[in-house]
């Protein structure tokens, strides 16, 4: 393998590396990081094909912080680079958790270790609720998108349903409104994302996606 390849390799290990110890409250907690080393500092990628891989990312099964790194590493350097991107990202992760496990285990009775996590929760619920604001600036972009995300919300808070099944849903009727749109020559909600997409671009908020997990 040529030197440039394995500089790219380390280059993008390190980079992973370095986020994640650095960003608490699991995978979307990552995301603004990770689309400011991955866009703006390191310029690998735009800004457009950064929204794709977090919407494939928050798609796909797993933590939505692995996800991105091991596609921004495929886009980069194919295999090598998803599996630098993915050790870099999970490896302090886990030796963190591992020393945090065994220090709770002995300290998990002391008053002040539980008030400590009840801080640690409220703050997650923060992190949350930010990340989902920024989101939903771009996405709902017009009564129907606002009518999915307020259903789904509903129907994830009140029903046993699957995740899955809503994200399946939430596909069949997102094509079927964007066609029958098209289709009765009603306005396209995306006409207008892919005049501002030829325009200069700023550090959107919109590329930051919810999960759970790394």
């Amino acid at each position: 393998m040529p030197i440039n390849n394995y500089r790219k390799l380390i280059s993008i290990f390190w980079t992973f590396l370095r986020i994640s110890p650095l960003t608490f409250g699991g995978g979307y907690a990552m995301l603004p990081a990770i689309h400011r080393e991955v866009v703006e500092t390191n310029k690998w990628m735009s800004d457009d094909e950064m929204t794709e891989l977090l919407a494939i990312s928050g798609a796909a099964p797993g933590g939505v912080g692995v996800n991105v790194s091991a596609l921004v590493g495929y886009h980069l350097a194919g295999i090598r680079g998803a599996v630098a991107a993915v050790i870099g990202i999970t490896l302090p992760t886990f030796l963190i958790v591992m020393i945090l496990s065994m220090v709770y285990a002995f300290l998990q009775s002391y008053p002040k270790m539980q008030a400590i996590m009840e801080g640690i929760h409220a703050a997650i619920v923060g992190l949350i609720a930010a990340a989902a604001y920024k989101m939903a600036k771009s996405s709902i972009i017009d009564k129907m998108t606002l009518f999915a995300a307020v259903a789904t919300v509903l129907v994830l808070l009140f029903l046993p349903i699957s995740p899955i099944l809503v994200i399946g849903i939430g596909v069949v009727v997102g094509i079927a409104v964007v066609f029958l749109k098209q289709k009765w020559g009603m306005k396209d909600p995306f006409a207008n994302k892919e005049t501002q997409s030829q325009s200069p671009k700023t550090n959107r908020a919109a590329d930051y996606f919810i999960a759970d997990g790394i």
